[in-house]
């Protein structure tokens, strides 16, 4: 077990090293998801409404539409040292609008000149501001400002046929921008040296009162759009606000964020790194090490999305590809995928991961003394002659001292590595249908939920939710 001392110590071997290297897949993956959705094409339906995630607006704006926020902000906890010190990176996409025009200056959706295509469309331009190497004391002191400051401007394009004359133009115009990052700390009382560290992104680019209703595609061209944040602490460790030690349950839970969700990354038990995504994450995320490349949709599944490319007629490629080169690079990659790329997508299998070093010790079943008869709570099931002694719905598990089977009525205490719709169900009572083991040896709780009007259709269906014994608090005991 390690100390409290190897927690605090700096992980960075080079100081000069970037914290965050080992976390820029994850990240990018926050950047530009949903950036642009299958069939990657600028018509399509699905691509009508963009900017989904993180999105920070003029607050003048935001101030009358109570759909959109000015601020993202960052709670998180801190276990410091006296001498810590923080990487900060804001990371986002401002948004530059792309016009196509024909000749005589007048939009238009589509144009095409020399027997290439150009699209309307607004493209993604990516930005990042840092703070290095802040004293966390400094913080206790005071609050730290960085000012974003981005001027607008314009390019045009000419657009010649191939006789040289004139056939149109593409027009990109940014606006500018103008926000600011604060960050500021406050030590949290108790017996553990712990500090609550707030990064606050705030937008206050002008924006004038229109006469006319916009559109949302004109809010995001003064916004910033999937806005994540990066904390990185030498001297010091994060506490985990998915699944917190006892100690640090309060002081967690006051923790206010708001759009951004902050999670432990890099490898599994390390506290050095934070990310601070829009998009809900468990700890320590990680991309799948046979994705070839993202296809801004990290909900769907790489083979499923690369054989819809190869679907796409000749004449959608060439419009996805002119909708973006983002988009263009996925169709391109798609194409040249070999079956070694497909088959290494299909059917990965990995074994289940352990909840690292928050992992409880194996439960002993219930002995087949003091369980029903026939009951084989403890027998491995991987072969046909052992599967044929358990009973998943006689079985039973000890927990706090009691024997946990069907029946059991319980409240569930999520934990480990318990996702946000687990969280939702914390201290809410339950019944346990079944005790199950997997195949990796690990004992299972099948539950189901009282109080929820769902409960009886899905266990008409012979469906459950799932939790490890150490996540079930039996409420009454059982011989």
């Amino acid at each position: 077990m390690s100390s409290r001392a190897d927690a605090l110590a700096d992980p960075f071997a080079d100081p000069f090293a970037d914290p965050f290297a080992d976390a820029r897949k994850v990240a990018d993956a926050v950047l530009y998801e949903g950036y642009v959705l299958y069939p990657y094409r600028a018509s399509s339906r699905k691509n009508q409404v963009r900017w989904q995630f993180g999105v920070v607006a003029p607050r003048a704006y935001a101030e009358t539409d109570p759909g959109e926020d000015w601020v993202s902000q960052t709670e998180t906890l801190v276990e410091a040292g006296t001498d810590a010190r923080l990487d900060v990176r804001v990371r986002f996409l401002g948004v530059c609008q792309r016009e196509v025009t024909d000749a005589e200056g007048r939009p238009v959706a589509e144009l095409e000149v020399g027997g290439r295509l150009y699209t309307a469309w607004d493209e993604a331009v990516e930005d990042e501001v840092n703070l290095v190497q802040v004293d966390l004391a400094s913080l206790l002191m005071g609050e730290r400002e960085l000012a974003i400051d981005r001027d607008g401007g314009e390019e045009t394009e000419d657009l010649r046929d191939d006789a040289g004359e004139l056939a149109g133009r593409v027009v990109r115009r940014r606006r500018p921008l103008s926000a600011v990052l604060r960050l500021s700390a406050q030590a949290v009382p108790g017996d553990h040296p712990v500090v609550r560290l707030q990064a606050r992104v705030e937008n206050h680019t002008p924006w004038e009162p229109r006469a006319t209703p916009v559109s949302r595609d004109d809010v995001c061209r003064q916004s910033m759009a999937a806005v994540h944040t990066l904390l990185a602490v030498r001297g010091g460790a994060f506490v985990s606000l998915a699944d917190p030690p006892e100690w640090a349950g309060p002081a967690a839970a006051a923790c206010t964020n708001r759009h951004t969700w902050p999670v432990l990354i890099g490898a599994e038990g390390q506290r050095a790194v934070v990310l601070s995504s829009p998009v809900i994450l468990s700890d320590y995320p990680e991309i799948a090490p046979e994705s070839p490349g993202d296809m801004f949709d990290a909900t769907e599944i790489d083979e499923i999305l690369a054989l819809r490319v190869l679907t796409l007629t000749d004449q959608e490629k060439r419009e996805a590809r002119s909708t973006d080169p983002r988009a263009a690079a996925i169709i391109d990659r798609v194409d040249a995928m070999g079956p070694e790329v497909f088959e290494s997508l299909h059917g990965a299998v990995r074994s289940l991961r352990s909840g690292g070093p928050f992992e409880a010790a194996p439960y002993d079943p219930v002995p087949e003394a003091a369980a029903p008869e026939g009951a084989g709570a403890g027998v491995s099931w991987w072969t046909p002659e052992a599967e044929a002694e358990v009973d998943p719905f006689g079985d039973r598990v000890w927990v706090d001292g009691v024997a946990v089977g069907r029946g059991t009525p319980v409240v569930l205490r999520p934990s480990r590595r318990a996702d946000a719709h687990d969280l939702f169900l914390s201290g809410m009572a339950a019944t346990v249908q079944a005790v199950f083991q997997d195949v990796d040896g690990n004992t299972q709780v099948a539950v189901s939920v009282l109080d929820d009007d769902g409960t009886e259709v899905q266990l008409g269906h012979g469906r459950y939710l799932f939790f490890f014994p150490d996540e079930i608090e039996p409420t009454e005991a059982r011989p």
